[in-house]
């Protein structure tokens, strides 16, 4: 491969691989009692965060043709659905295990999907409807920001907590 990203694949996988790899950094060392600590009211705990993204790699599987390859997991489009609130554990999530390991595999899956996935996919315009479609405007500008941008923020989440709850960074 080139060290000039040509295709839309060749930019979107090692970002979204920079991502997954940031994401395990950020949890390995939190320990398992703590996963759904909330330091302060409004802060998301790491189980949400990473519940919540683990939910939107069926979603793009859907979205570029490969239903297939869609894994959903009980109960995670209520807990962690946009515009769902974090709220404190009072059972009602799953342990840190089960979260961090359907995040890594639904990352996995869906990266090793694209690389596959024919150019002209990323140019179809965006079959989500409202505002998300304004936003990204075709599957790749959508894929793209559900592997990166939309990650990276939550991650941060993740990274901020670690320094409320008193852990050190993680890199």
């Amino acid at each position: 491969m080139s060290t000039t990203a040509t295709t839309t694949i060749e930019s979107i996988v090692p970002a979204a691989r920079l991502m997954q790899g940031y994401a395990k950094m950020l949890v390995d060392d939190i320990p398992a009692d703590r996963f759904h600590e909330m330091p302060h009211p409004t802060m998301n705990h790491p189980a949400f965060c990473l519940g919540h993204l683990a939910i939107y790699p069926n979603r793009v599987l859907e979205m570029i043709g490969k239903p297939e390859l869609v894994d959903d997991k009980d109960g995670f489009d209520e807990l962690f659905a946009a515009g769902v609130e974090c709220a404190p554990n009072t059972g009602q999530y799953p342990d840190k295990d089960t979260v961090v390991d359907f995040f890594m595999d639904r990352h996995e899956v869906l990266i090793n999907a694209l690389s596959d996935l024919d150019e002209s996919v990323f140019q179809q315009e965006n079959p989500r409807e409202g505002r998300f479609r304004e936003m990204c405007p075709t599957v790749g500008a959508a894929i793209n920001f559900l592997l990166t941008a939309h990650v990276g923020t939550h991650l941060g989440q993740i990274s901020a907590w670690r320094r409320a709850v008193g852990m050190p960074s993680a890199m």
